[in-house]
């Protein structure tokens, strides 16, 4: 939860929101709750989509997960009924909730968000440009929106990549593009693209029209890269990055689900 999030409800900054994406039965694409922790580590219940816990689900929540300091919170809906690829309920959704935990709107559009997976925002207060990564589709959109203190109103969707690998897995559900960074400094936006198990840059990413392709490769390592989900900045300007191993797997006894430290100009720092 980021500093200046408007009040009025239970979120705080410094807050840390999950999406549950599996239901208590470990089902993928089942989840339908958002749990908030806070700084002392209390666990409450932030959203529930689906209050009644009754059959089939009527949401299955991803990792596409981002707060608007204008008091809002978008997450990605994926839903399965049984939690295999063969149920997968296309092409799936972004969800708008408010501040108090209540769904308000829903996002969607065949075309363009096809499988929203992950998501990271560049948050003017106001205004938001929110980058989304479509597991579907194998393609990143950018919504644009503008946010008041009741409302999110989406001014326009457009495709800034495409052509990355995607595939349905019957252990994970889905493999596709996942983790988003953005670098407001450079404009690059940086895509995770777990089935390729490579690293993507995009240029001007905050103002580029319709466009196709997958960015700039700016990091391939078969020896550290299994699956590439999660995408971050450290402090010193570093990327960070979360194996999922369903890529490139280890078949030695070591440690598994490492975080990789690389830098955006592509060369290995560490791994976790």
């Amino acid at each position: 939860m980021p500093f200046g999030f408007l009040q009025g409800g239970p979120l705080n900054p410094g807050d840390i929101l999950i999406s549950n994406f599996n239901n208590s039965a470990g089902q993928s694409g089942t989840g339908t709750t958002i749990v908030r922790v806070t700084q002392a580590g209390q666990q409450t219940l932030f959203f529930n989509g689906n209050p009644t816990n009754q059959p089939p689900p009527t949401l299955g929540l991803t990792t596409a997960l981002g707060v608007l300091r204008g008091g809002f919170v978008l997450v990605g809906n994926l839903p399965t009924t049984d939690g295999t690829p063969a149920t997968i309920q296309t092409p799936g959704s972004l969800l708008v909730i408010n501040r108090q935990g209540q769904q308000i709107a829903t996002i969607s559009d065949p075309t363009l968000l096809g499988g929203p997976w992950d998501l990271t925002i560049l948050d003017g207060g106001s205004w938001a440009k929110v980058f989304v990564s479509n597991v579907l589709s194998g393609t990143v959109t950018r919504l644009d929106l503008d946010v008041d203190a009741n409302h999110v109103f989406v001014k326009q969707k457009v495709q800034i990549a495409s052509g990355y690998k995607t595939n349905t897995d019957p252990t994970v559900l889905v493999l596709g593009p996942t983790g988003l960074a953005f670098d407001p400094v450079t404009g690059i936006l940086y895509v995770a693209s777990t089935l390729d198990n490579k690293i993507f840059a995009i240029a001007n990413a905050a103002f580029a029209g319709p466009q196709s392709g997958t960015g700039t490769l700016v990091y391939m390592d078969d020896v550290h890269l299994r699956g590439p989900l999660g995408l971050a900045f450290t402090p010193n300007g570093h990327l960070i990055t979360a194996n999922g191993d369903a890529v490139n797997p280890l078949n030695l006894p070591s440690p598994n689900s490492e975080i990789v430290e690389f830098t955006k100009d592509g060369n290995f720092v560490e791994d976790f």
